[in-house]
């Protein structure tokens, strides 16, 4: 394993030193006070492991494509930001837009994730351990969501083929967002989800499992009908 340490050194300086040492052949990269630098990690392409022994700042792991990211810290805004593959993992909090545009790929975090978490994501994970807040899932295309906690108002608005599972209340739905009652599959998935990405955590016994909501699009706003105005108008 190689370390790191950032103090001295700019946020290029830092990411040119983590790349050098992957090209180098090193599998893991530990990372000592990153101090909540901003856009720590982005566009790693190798299959290697980052880890920051701390909190990152605004847009760290964005871009990345088969690199795991973990963050034994809280993350800032845009974590793992338009992620193609990989897996990134923050074990405290994260700010807005966390998994936002993410085309593949999974991301962890361990407490609770700030405004509009996994917008506009077209494939991947997101699991959050706690709760989130409002605008979750908006315009979301592809992927699975799961939020074990609460969530914030106007939750999956306007989503097309994103599934999300709730855990536990949420404050109100977007638009065109509907829930469904998970089938055994559904329940199945979750299970191996939370055994896999959330270990030791009391959230996979069946009376647990079951309290998961299931949300998915209503499809009234796949396509745009001049006859519908009405519609459009108050989802946007």
């Amino acid at each position: 394993m190689a370390e790191l340490n950032c103090t001295g050194r700019t946020t290029r300086e830092i990411n040119r030193a983590i790349k050098e040492q992957i090209g180098r052949g090193e599998a893991e990269v530990l990372v000592r006070e990153p101090l909540a630098r901003h856009n720590l990690a982005v566009a790693v392409l190798d299959q290697a492991r980052v880890v920051f022994d701390g909190s990152v700042g605004y847009y760290c792991g964005g871009m990345i494509d088969g690199a795991t990211i973990e963050v034994r810290g809280s993350a800032g805004w845009g974590l793992a930001e338009s992620m193609l593959s990989g897996r990134v993992i923050v074990r405290g909090s994260a700010g807005n837009g966390a998994a936002a545009s993410i085309r593949g790929g999974t991301v962890v975090i361990h407490d609770d994730a700030a405004a509009r978490l996994g917008v506009a994501m077209k494939g991947g994970l997101v699991v959050v351990a706690g709760n989130c807040g409002y605008m979750a899932g908006f315009m979301g295309q592809a992927g699975t969501m799961v939020v074990c906690g609460n969530t914030g108002r106007a939750f999956a608005d306007s989503m097309y083929q994103t599934t999300c599972f709730v855990g536990g209340e949420i404050a109100e739905l977007g638009n065109d967002a509907v829930i469904e009652a998970p089938t055994s599959e559904d329940q199945d998935l979750l299970r191996e989800i939370l055994a896999e990405h959330l270990p030791g955590r009391p959230r996979t016994s069946p009376a647990e499992i079951g309290r998961f909501k299931k949300v998915v699009s209503g499809r009234q706003l796949w396509n745009f009908d001049k006859n519908e105005r009405t519609l459009w108008r108050e989802a946007l």
